[in-house]
């Protein structure tokens, strides 16, 4: 049997991660071949946005120290981790989508292959309203949010781009698209 892909999915915020790979899951997880592990974060579970584990501090990082976690890192002052399930898919010959900061993209490369970036993108104006359509921060924190500047994949990491500046519909089947070609 194959091994699977790791899709590391990265983009800026308001980019629309999270309603493309909520997408792609309605569509793909059906048939077996791909999994969409939910991220922990110590954010709660109304905070809106994507469907995610919510964890307090204590509980991360109790979980982390006990090795229950494929990788972790921190952002936005929230601390977030993949699940430590992950391995075992791949293995298994499932394709794995998750979202991650693109601060862990050489070190999750490094240990997993095949590994491929989708780097997804949408103009700054689009960007803003996305962020303030979702009212998840306040309006200094999505203007911080908006002016980063996100690393480049680093070197040797296959990256495929998708541009999310159309209806939620158009994003999706670009996703989708993207997902399935890259694993052609």
């Amino acid at each position: 049997m194959a091994r699977g892909t790791l899709f590391l999915v990265v983009g800026p915020s308001g980019a629309g991660k999270d309603t493309l790979i909520a997408g792609a899951r309605a569509v793909l997880e059906r048939g077996g071949a791909y999994v969409f592990p939910r991220r922990a974060i110590t954010r709660s579970a109304g905070a809106g946005g994507e469907d995610h584990e919510a964890v307090s501090p204590e509980g991360f990082a109790a979980r982390a120290a006990e090795g229950g976690f494929f990788a972790t890192w921190r952002a936005h002052g929230l601390a977030y981790g993949l699940p430590g399930c992950i391995p075992a898919r791949l293995e298994s010959g499932r394709h794995v989508v998750v979202n991650v900061s693109r601060a862990i993209l050489a070190d999750v490369a490094e240990r997993v292959s095949p590994t491929v970036a989708i780097e997804v993108t949408a103009p700054p104006e689009v960007r803003a309203r996305r962020l303030a359509d979702r009212a998840r921060e306040d309006q200094a924190d999505a203007a911080r949010r908006l002016a980063r500047e996100g690393a480049p994949v680093p070197d040797g990491i296959p990256v495929r781009r998708v541009v999310n500046d159309g209806t939620p519909e158009e994003g999706i089947a670009r996703f989708i698209a993207t997902l399935t070609e890259a694993d052609a």
